[in-house]
């Protein structure tokens, strides 16, 4: 079966190589954050190359093209290491300080980036970078008189401005200067950063001790982004370590009705449901300061790993080296960039007392699986799920790697060991009967995968892959076409610019004969996604039925020429190229 590829989730609902991305600890602007993060342009490292590389000694020429080259790809070690290389000729020069200085954070080198940071800030005072990463060394010795000052030229117009401005909040809080850290980061206005900072308000106040503040701030971040996963623990926590269980047990479980969790939230709760007081989200000002970082950090790494994202995330571990969310997603943004071996060796760092111990095992054995070991990807995951019988992230770990080996029957067990564990009956247990549908679906086990699709959407009624999914094998099939297109349709309102919904819903008009519409809505689903060989393929054949039929042959050579994934695709491309559609049709009956 051609089935258009739905997203796939994972444990927690997110694609298989993040941990819930879509639960990400901030909601901020997404265009106030691209706006602000060009200020920092005003580094060195934004000056134009005019006149080529004449700033550059000859015979520092080459580490300079070795550090740019690694630069490209994503190896900010290497590239710190070039550049230190060129400096030894060129000291004075404020690009190459600034270049070394960078890749150095990036690359989580404190000691070298520190006194690079120093030369920079002497040589451009305006330096924003390396100012900021100077407070946060500070703050991080607990030096808040020495943050205070090194913060205190910063202005709140970039993105560099307004962490340092936050940050050196935070410094003042750690001084005892409270009521001066509370009207800092409230005079702090850009939007896009509201809910952001009043979160954080939030949090200086929980630290504080002062409940009465603390708990109205984390309220209104909660009433304005519920579902944000770090914004519920603390608020959840601020109410439990208040004693009030029974708000604290209701947000929770409205948190779960949405269909999703996190092992912090999992913890947490265990806690509210004994009716123990929990402890504070952030316990001092460095575990704040390190909460900022790794806000800022995942927003500016939200579509792409950046070298600022990677510098931000590792000032967020110098600030908390237990800080296990920021060394999490600290690994996927290397994921993200393909370094795989680095991301495992920031997975392996974290703490095995950790609630995010076992997702960072798991990830170490994915990250085999794109280094090309599958075989050792589910040896180790096998190990893991043995010595974690109660693991339902193992098992669905697991589950997916089999998958991906094309083991569906094996995988589809695994599955099932996820919805044994949890019971199966919670919202958030969707996808582990979604997950175990795609399974028997690809095993060509219908009569087992239809129950699961639909058992998925009684936990989940709203939930767009399951409807693109379910709809799509429907129509596939020539089922239920009036009511798979209805699910189709409701999964393209949630998800309008998914190529792959739209898709099976172009495919559900051409099942029901509606060709032009067809055709209309096939190339929108071409247009958003137009390196799948599948849309391709479709949109020929709903070209041929209403007689584009030169058009047609295109599409077919090109879905041909992307190498379609499907058993028999490509043969039945040929045919249909050599014969035309409705030869090849005629054949089928």
């Amino acid at each position: 079966m051609a089935l258009t590829k739905p997203m796939v989730t994972a444990a927690c609902g997110a694609p298989p190589k993040t941990v819930c991305e879509n639960l990400a600890p901030i909601k901020l602007t997404s265009l106030a954050v691209v706006i602000l993060a060009a200020g920092l342009a005003g580094n060195a490292s934004a000056q134009s190359f005019d006149g080529g590389f004449d700033f550059v000694e000859p015979s520092s020429s080459g580490s300079f093209l070795a550090a740019r080259s690694a630069e490209t790809d994503r190896r900010e070690d290497y590239a710190a290491n070039y550049y230190l290389d060129a400096l030894e000729h060129d000291w004075d020069n404020p690009f190459l300080v600034d270049r070394a200085f960078t890749s150095s954070a990036a690359a989580g080198h404190f000691d070298t980036a520190e006194g690079l940071a120093q030369r920079l800030v002497d040589l451009d005072p305006n330096a924003e970078l390396a100012r900021l990463t100077l407070g946060a060394m500070a703050l991080k010795e607990r030096r808040y008189s020495s943050a205070i000052q090194l913060l205190e030229p910063m202005q709140p117009q970039t993105l560099a401005g307004i962490t340092g401005n936050a940050l050196r909040a935070w410094a003042l809080l750690g001084a005892g200067r409270n009521d001066e850290a509370y009207q800092l980061v409230e005079s702090i206005d850009q939007p896009g950063f509201t809910e952001f900072l009043r979160f954080h308000r939030g949090l200086m106040a929980d630290v504080a001790g002062d409940r009465d503040k603390a708990l109205p701030l984390l309220a209104q971040a909660y009433e304005t982004d519920p579902f944000v996963f770090r914004i519920v623990e603390a608020y959840v926590r601020a109410l439990a370590n208040g004693g009030d269980f029974e708000k604290a047990a209701q947000v929770l479980d409205e948190f779960e009705a949405r269909g999703i969790s996190h092992p912090y939230i999992d913890l947490v709760g265990e806690a509210v449901d004994k009716k123990v007081r929990p402890g504070k989200f952030a316990v001092n000002v460095q575990e704040g300061a390190a909460e900022l970082m790794h806000g800022l950090g995942t927003a500016l790494g939200a579509n792409d790993t950046t070298e600022l994202s990677l510098v931000f995330m590792r000032l967020a571990l110098l600030l908390d080296p237990e800080a296990d969310m920021a060394a999490i997603t600290l690994g996927e943004m290397l994921d993200h960039a393909e370094r795989y071996e680095s991301a495992n060796e920031v997975y392996e760092k974290i703490s095995v007392n950790s609630p995010l111990r076992i997702n960072a095992v798991i990830k170490v054995a994915e990250n085999l699986e794109q280094l090309g070991d599958l075989d050792e990807a589910i040896r180790e995951l096998g190990n893991i799920a043995t010595a974690n019988p109660d693991s339902v992230d193992a098992a669905i770990a697991l589950g997916n790697l089999l998958r991906a080996d094309e083991q569906y029957v094996e995988a589809a067990d695994y599955y099932g060991r996820g919805i044994e564990i949890t019971g199966g009956q919670s919202p958030s247990d969707w996808r582990y009967y979604y997950l175990r549908g795609i399974a028997y679906e690809r095993a060509k086990q219908w009569e087992n995968a239809e129950p699961d699709f639909l058992r998925s959407l009684e936990l989940f009624p709203d939930q767009p892959q399951v409807l693109n999914y379910l709809g799509y094998s429907w129509v596939d099939q020539g089922l239920h076409l009036e009511r798979a297109l209805e699910m189709i349709e409701k999964a393209v309102d949630l998800r309008p610019n998914d190529g792959y919904i739209i898709d099976s819903l172009g495919w559900a008009y051409y099942r029901l004969g509606r060709y032009e519409e067809a055709v209309e809505t096939l190339e929108r689903a071409v247009l958003i996604s137009p390196g799948e060989a599948t849309l391709n393929d479709h949109l020929g054949d709903a070209y041929w039925q209403v007689g584009r039929k030169r058009e047609a042959r295109f599409q077919w050579m090109v879905a041909r020429d992307l190498g379609p994934e499907e058993d028999g695709a490509i043969e039945e491309i040929e045919r249909k190229l050599e014969f035309g559609l409705d030869t090849v049709l005629a054949d089928a009956e």
